[in-house]
């Protein structure tokens, strides 16, 4: 991946290791985050709410057993928190408004 960010854009010498070509890839995931060329964090997030959206169908099968609250709530937190808050500190400052709505869309249907 290179990220260029001159005002035009020069396509890059292909680089070679050993005698074998390196390949340039759009994204590429690092640490369980997702990393694009451009540095947006539009895709990591997306890929994250997919995530949590994933588990939140296993918090409405719980409800199903009517469980204690308490129960429900240690699930949320130790579950789908732990995929919400993956790398926070690193692209919640660079996320746009739309991104924030669809983070809080699944904090609200976890509360309801």
């Amino acid at each position: 991946m290179v990220a260029d960010f001159r005002k035009y854009a020069a396509t890059p010498s292909p680089l070679t290791l050993c005698n074998s070509p390196v390949t340039t890839v759009d994204s590429f995931h690092v640490l369980g985050s997702i990393i694009t060329q451009d540095l947006k964090w539009g895709l990591n997030i997306s890929s994250i709410t997919k995530k949590a959206q994933q588990r939140m169908f296993l918090l409405r099968q719980l409800m199903k057993f009517n469980l204690p609250k308490t129960m429900m709530v240690h699930f949320y937190t130790a579950i789908i928190e732990a995929v919400l808050c993956s790398s926070i500190t690193v692209w919640y400052a660079a996320a746009t408004a739309k991104d924030y709505g669809r983070f809080q869309c699944v904090i609200r249907s976890a509360e309801g």
